[in-house]
């Protein structure tokens, strides 16, 4: 799925302006999808140049012009479309786990801060998830809560998996304060 098709799922629910669905990106969807202002605002200029969402600029004193986009009746078929004929994948794209293919060409106190830094950010995206599960409530679509969880199992697993196989990439399996943490082997 790509950012317009989700900018579309989103102005489903309600009307938005670029700064809605970016924070949006940023909450309910960070632990799956990503996409900041560089994709977003032209992904909802094409959206209203095809027809699919209409915006309506709001005046704000000393700011400039608020554009608010809502879906069309055109949109909301294209969208419902696009969930239909889609063959969703589960991609995995992590710069982590490409470093980590190369980490016998780092020493060990900076194999130790990666792996220590990435179980942290696991866990701060399980609190994240589990916050907005808190925030959604009971009354949350089954989809969102759905997602949510989902989220909150890899997270976990993924924390779990690297503390249960450090030993694989590190002598001691368990962080060495002592090291410098961000030398590579052969430089000081």
């Amino acid at each position: 799925m790509d950012v317009k098709t989700l900018c579309l799922g989103m102005l489903s629910n309600k009307e938005a302006c670029g700064y809605e669905l970016k924070k949006t990106f940023e909450s309910l969807f960070k632990h799956f999808f990503s996409a900041g202002y560089g994709s977003i605002y032209p992904a909802l200029a094409d959206l209203a140049t095809s027809g699919l969402v209409e915006c309506r600029e709001i005046q704000q004193t000393g700011k400039p012009d608020r554009k608010v986009y809502k879906i069309t009746d055109k949109g909301r078929i294209a969208f419902e479309k696009a969930l239909q004929n889609n063959e969703p994948r589960h991609k995995l794209r992590s710069d982590f786990l490409a470093v980590m293919y190369f980490s016998d060409l780092l020493d060990e106190g900076c194999v130790n801060r990666l792996l220590n830094d990435r179980i942290e950010a696991f866990e701060d995206a399980v609190e994240h998830i589990n916050s907005i599960e808190t925030e959604m409530g009971l009354n949350a679509p089954a989809g969102a809560r759905f997602v949510a969880g989902f989220g909150a199992v890899i997270a976990k697993a993924g924390a779990d998996y690297i503390e249960s196989n450090r030993h694989l990439l590190t002598e001691t399996g368990s962080a060495r304060i002592d090291e410098p943490a961000h030398s590579v082997q052969g430089t000081t």
